[in-house]
């Protein structure tokens, strides 16, 4: 799917020493951020994973649109509410939970708390800087006290795996036909190797499902050559007593609770290995 033409480059002063963070943030999109956080002022949960859940079903609904940050010609922070990936939603639902936490509710403040879940090390720097790969979006978001890795607690396996599918399929991604940002691919490439991946195989995800909370980040783990992970979500309980995944849906286009239990879900996926499950904190933010 298309980019939108209609999004424009907004540059704004704010943070730490007044330097200046690029946010590319369309026309539509400014506005509604203030419409959703009047909406989430009503959320009365009694937990953070209830709360996450909470954030991410106001999103119910809004339309998949693939590769959202790949905007312009150079790395900017993009803000887009209308349209959401699988790992943005996942972003978006961690900033406004965290907005709510600190009972914040200005836009500045809400960049800067997806700046921080996105980036490595919590700032942006180039294409490079960007966490690409979910297993080290998972790493660098724990070093921050973001979220905890749960998935070894659970009976979780451990895989060696190279993690390079970016530096081997430079054509798919525009941003590397710059090979200063390439080279720095390859370089996070070779730090990735140094990792294994842990996941819970998928043949033990329903008898595992009652400890898996609702808020828990679920990251689909995959066979595909060069990558850790084709899909991600926010796990749900739902009122048939089984798990479930609510996730911005390439498939049916659209933010939503997967009609099927996750475990029952990821039958349906050929590539499909197992998940990894991530519980937030947001210790720091």
């Amino acid at each position: 799917m298309k980019i939108r033409n209609s999004i424009t480059l907004l540059v704004v002063l704010f943070g730490w020493m007044s330097q200046a963070q690029q946010i590319t943030c369309s026309p539509k999109d400014r506005p509604l951020f203030d419409t959703k956080m009047s909406s989430l002022e009503s959320i009365d949960a009694s937990n953070l994973g209830d709360t996450i859940a909470a954030v991410g079903q106001s999103f119910l609904g809004t339309p998949y649109v693939e590769k959202t940050l790949e905007v312009g010609d150079t790395e900017t922070l993009v803000v887009n509410f209308s349209g959401l990936d699988c790992t943005t939603f996942v972003e978006n639902v961690m900033a406004f939970t965290s907005l709510l936490k600190k009972q914040q509710k200005d836009f500045e403040n809400f960049t800067e708390e997806l700046e921080t879940v996105r980036y490595r090390n919590g700032k942006m720097n180039g294409y490079p800087s960007r966490l690409h790969y979910f297993t080290e979006w998972i790493r660098n978001n724990r070093k921050k006290g973001l979220v905890k890795d749960i998935t070894a607690e659970l009976g979780g396996v451990e895989l060696e795996k190279p993690i390079n599918f970016m530096g081997t399929h430079r054509n798919l991604y525009p941003f590397l036909s710059s090979d200063e940002n390439f080279k720095a691919i390859l370089d996070v490439e070779k730090e990735l190797a140094k990792e294994k991946i842990c996941y819970l195989p998928q043949d033990q995800i329903e008898s595992k499902e009652q400890l898996i909370k609702s808020g828990d980040i679920i990251a689909l783990a995959t066979s595909i050559k060069g990558l850790d992970v084709t899909h991600t979500g926010i796990a749900i309980h739902q009122p048939d007593g089984r798990l479930h995944l609510l996730h911005a849906s390439s498939k049916n286009g659209e933010v939503e609770i997967s009609e099927l239990p996750l475990a029952d879900y990821l039958k349906n996926i050929k590539s499909n290995i197992g998940i990894i499950v991530v519980r937030p904190t947001l210790s720091s933010l």
